[in-house]
């Protein structure tokens, strides 16, 4: 069966059923299939990855007020949250090793804040953080860890699935992801009580009654059957994605690695990523001429996650590094990536970077 064909009978068992929304059969398969397949005992279906972190941090008990370190290096929706709660985000950088979440200075932060509620660690475009050691860290502060998986699932950390490793995980089925429902996100945790308490918010906090009763506040947050459905024949498909994703890599790697002003993303014999974006460093180069060239040629490119700290709206709290985000930022590029390229498509983007490279 072709990937639509997945999809689309999932889909069409909905309306068949008269399941729509807000949940049905696809919803909760979903959620037990992808637990299933990041081996983890809990999973509730939302309506988006940052409803997820919001719900953690909820869960967390995260209030006004409230300390969130977080990794700098990363989509807004990381931080978002934060201040949806009222609390205070301090910013983490990230090292070159991973290019995540430094774990020296989440100790400096600890340091500084103590009483800090939760920590949300980013596994940035399929690279998995240094978890052991960040997990380690928080557990002797007693600080609740929130994996930001959004971008890595199907990414492993000594062969266990990133966004298991924390308290509660994050992942996102935005458009842009490796798997797409085309909005969507699940909240994972091994705490029973956790999820049922995520599940029972995202529906508006509707009480046990005949009428409608709510004693909590509640957001909107559940998938729909229809959501889901994609989802569901999406992660049949998963690993094949991540499979293409790694030969776009492997590409771009062969081709362009000879190059002494281009170096790659981080590997680590602990980390088999997904590979969701192929990125670049450049040295003597600006990214803005490769992303320029490209543009001329109808080829979308794109900068590498501007850091939190860095942004308008952010940039009045603290922050603990020593610029890897800010370098990151200022020579990195995000090259084409999707699963649907052929090796004309990639050749074609290859050809275009040497000739800048080359200076012609």
């Amino acid at each position: 069966m072709s990937d639509e064909g997945y999809e689309q009978a999932f889909v069409q068992e909905a309306f068949d059923t008269n399941w729509i929304a807000p949940l049905g059969e696809n919803v909760n398969k979903f959620e037990e299939e992808l637990a299933d397949l990041v081996n983890i005992d809990h999973a509730a279906a939302l309506s988006s990855g940052t409803a997820a972190i919001h719900l953690a941090l909820k869960d967390t008990g995260v209030d006004k007020g409230d300390i969130v370190l977080c990794q700098s290096l990363t989509f807004s929706a990381t931080a978002n949250p934060i201040i949806y709660q009222g609390a205070i985000p301090v910013f983490i950088d990230s090292d070159f090793a991973t290019w995540n979440m430094d774990p020296v200075y989440l100790r400096k932060a600890l340091e500084k804040y103590p009483q800090t509620k939760a920590v949300i660690v980013v596994h940035l475009y399929g690279l998995s953080a240094a978890i052991d050691e960040i997990q380690a860290i928080c557990d002797e502060y007693g600080v609740t860890l929130i994996e930001d998986a959004a971008e890595s699932l199907g990414t492993t950390y000594k062969d266990k699935a990133t966004g298991t490793f924390g308290k509660y995980g994050i992942y996102s089925f935005n458009g842009n992801k490796i798997i797409t429902t085309s909005g969507g996100g699940m909240l994972v945790s091994n705490d029973k009580e956790a999820i049922d308490k995520a599940r029972f918010w995202a529906t508006q906090s509707r009480d046990q009654a005949r009428h409608y009763q709510h004693s909590e506040l509640g957001y909107n947050y559940r998938m729909s059957n229809i959501v889901a459905g994609i989802g569901r024949g999406q992660l049949k498909i998963l690993a094949d994605r991540v499979k293409k994703k790694n030969e776009i890599y492997q590409f771009y790697k062969k081709e362009l690695e000879a190059f002494e002003q281009v170096s790659f993303m981080p590997e680590n014999e602990w980390n088999q990523p997904n590979f969701w974006l192929s990125c670049i460093t450049l040295k003597g180069v600006a990214p803005e001429e490769i992303m320029d060239a490209l543009a001329e040629d109808d080829i979308e490119s794109r900068p590498i996650w501007k850091p939190m700290h860095m942004q308008p709206y952010f940039e009045e709290y603290d922050y603990f590094g020593d610029k890897v985000s800010q370098t990151l930022f200022e020579t990195g590029v995000c090259l084409p990536s999707d699963t649907k390229m052929t090796d004309e498509d990639l050749e074609r983007v290859v050809k275009i970077i040497k000739k800048v490279l080359a200076g012609d």
